[in-house]
């Protein structure tokens, strides 16, 4: 009796996934608990491991398709117990196609690129392969192919004839080679999701953005002299980050509004303060949550947002770790933003965008002198946060970030 591999559990605020890529092609042999296929939500990808040992029969739900918890989306054909050797041969066969590259690369590839490599010839090592865990994709040969047409030489332009010649010859067009290619792909639940809820946030709300300028200076001595000897204790880097969720978080806690959110007709204040953390990943902006960032240290700060940003590259971050957050925090400034206005994330009432750090001209005590500058800037939704609190908020931290001793002291 075949064994059916079925959509797992999705989190409650999920309703459905997208088979985002089969590792499996029916005749494979597969092992127990072996990843089969990635389904992604508009937040994560999720592995789907197979439930048995044996040799995947079929595929009912192809890349693309839509599905639920609980659906059956392949089968698998279990391995004999009877029949001697079957067993250990399905296992073998697994083990020869992870320890063969030819065979683990022509396992992993898709139908779609498989017919392309096939129509055009192609041996799939010659091409960069962009998708996860080096996984070659469809996009990557569309773009191959049109590197290889580019690079053709030009066709050269005809001779053209003496002028004695009694027949005379229109000379052929001349031939442009430039491709104007397009691409269409459809959009990826996270991208939708991401399209949908700042679309949401501009409707909804009522945004403004105030800025301000920090210097940078303070921060970036006390980094210089307590770098080797942080990294020596906590065994991570001191960066910039774990300052700015400290101050944020202050600023929060002597300011209630802006860590409140609006429900229906009432509003929310949160007594606790999570806050999230943007982090581009290859699917896009992702914003994992800090939980009670008033009771983290910087080290433990800084470890946190580390780990994010290395799972979120992979696609690895829990659904429970980008649900919440009272507060959010982007930084462009690794992108090299001067300034921007960022969109709140609902239903939260406010954000803090970062910046690059840039050496200007400041006057201090009737003095011009250079400091390393970073614009803040602070969107938030007019509906529950007045002027003056939005300004009062990131003036406090402004000043914890230029005298951080006040973090510690709580002044």
């Amino acid at each position: 009796m075949s064994i059916e591999v079925k959509i797992p559990p999705l989190p409650e605020s999920v309703s459905d996934a997208v088979v985002s890529a089969w590792h499996k092609q029916p005749g494979d042999a597969v092992a127990q608990d072996e990843n089969l296929v990635d389904i992604e939500t508009d937040k994560v990808v999720l592995e789907v491991p197979s439930p048995g040992a044996g040799v995947l029969e079929g595929i009912i739900e192809q890349e693309g398709a839509t599905v639920v918890a609980g659906q059956v989306i392949a089968k698998i054909a279990p391995a004999s117990v009877d029949t001697a050797g079957r067993e250990e041969r399905a296992s073998d066969s697994v083990q020869s196609a992870k320890e063969d590259p030819a065979t683990k690369e022509a396992t992993t590839m898709s139908p779609a690129v498989r017919k392309l490599l096939h129509e055009h010839d192609l041996e799939p090592d010659t091409i960069r392969a962009t998708g996860k865990n080096g996984r070659l994709l469809k996009e990557d040969i569309l773009a191959y192919l049109e590197q290889q047409e580019t690079a053709k030489p030009a066709r050269p332009k005809p001779v053209k004839k003496e002028a004695s010649m009694v027949q005379p010859e229109v000379s052929e067009p001349e031939v442009t080679t430039g491709v104007r290619a397009e691409r269409r792909v459809p959009m990826t639940r996270l991208r939708a999701r991401i399209a949908e809820r700042l679309l949401s946030a501009q409707q909804d709300a009522a945004l403004l953005t105030t800025f301000n300028e920090v210097n940078m200076q303070p921060i970036m001595d006390l980094r210089g002299r307590y770098r080797e000897a942080f990294e020596k204790a906590h065994g991570i880097k001191l960066g910039f980050m774990s300052f700015f969720v400290r101050a944020v978080t202050e600023g929060l806690r002597r300011f209630p509004a802006i860590n409140a959110s609006i429900d229906g007709g009432d509003i929310v204040y949160h007594d606790y303060y999570d806050i999230g953390v943007a982090v581009s990943s290859p699917r896009g902006l992702v914003v994992p949550v800090l939980r009670d960032t008033d009771q983290a240290s910087l080290a433990q700060i800084e470890k946190n947002i580390r780990d994010f940003a290395e799972r979120a590259k992979t696609g690895k971050l829990d659904m429970d770790e980008l649900t919440g957050g009272t507060f959010s925090i982007t930084n462009g400034g690794v992108f090299g933003s001067m300034l921007s206005t960022p969109i709140i994330n609902p239903p939260q009432s406010a954000i803090l965008g970062m910046h690059n750090i840039v050496e200007r001209p400041v006057a201090e005590d009737g003095q011009v002198v250079i400091r390393p500058v970073m614009y803040l800037a602070l969107s938030y939704d007019h509906r529950l946060i007045d002027g003056r609190e939005a300004v009062s908020f990131l003036v406090s931290v402004k000043q914890m970030l230029e005298d951080p001793a006040r973090i510690l002291l709580d002044v």
